[in-house]
Parts: C-alpha cells; structure tokens; sequence
C-alpha cells in the first residue's frame, strides 16, 4: 500500500522549520530530508527514523521494525508524531549525527559496435 501524501505533508507540518525538511517519493513511498540528509522514510503511512544511537537513547523504549520487506530495521514512530516539539527534537537529533550521503556516480553509456 503507497503512502498518501496528505500523510507526508502533515508529518511534515509536525516538524519546525528549522529542520528544513523536504521529501521525494520513492516508489509509492516517501523519502523524508532534514537539512539534505535523508533522516526516515514513510512507508504505508507510518513514520519510521533512521536509526542512531543518539535516537534509541533520546526515544528510550523504542519499537524497530522494517519500513518495507528486506529492509534494515528502523525507528517506528507512532504515538509521538503528534507531540511537534518532541518530534522536532528527534529529527534535529537524527540529522545532525548522520553523514550526509555520497552523491552517486552517473553510469557511463557503453557505446556498442
């Protein structure tokens, strides 16, 4: 089931402005940005945060679990997506411990003949 992107937008709103958080979709599902830094994913309309251990501790009893089949497991956040500042808090917490990514290399066209 793809994420509705009504449900994007308002996580989006729950998070301050100074997270400058922006989102692409990513195959149905949404990849959320802070700052440039991809720092969780929205997969069937659930939040999920990358995992850090700056995010486990600031969370406490946090719940893991894949975004999709396959995937690594991330932080699943359900209770607290209405709670702005505490979300807020984990997000700026979350961006501002992971690496930005690599920019991927372009695949060079081989020219056949």
């Amino acid at each position: 089931m793809a994420s509705d992107k009504a449900f994007v937008e308002y996580v989006s709103d729950q998070i301050s402005s100074e997270c400058e958080i922006t989102y692409k979709s990513m195959f149905g599902e949404y990849g959320l940005y802070s700052k440039g830094k991809i720092v969780a994913v929205i997969c069937d309309n659930r939040l999920f945060v990358k995992p850090t251990e700056e995010g486990k501790n600031y969370i406490g009893d946090f719940v893991e679990a894949p975004p999709y089949p396959g995937a690594k497991p991330y932080l699943l956040i359900e209770d607290k997506i209405e709670d702005k500042p505490w979300l807020t808090g984990l997000i700026a917490l979350s961006e501002s411990v992971l690496p930005m990514q690599k920019p991927r290399k372009k695949n060079k066209k081989i020219k056949k003949g």
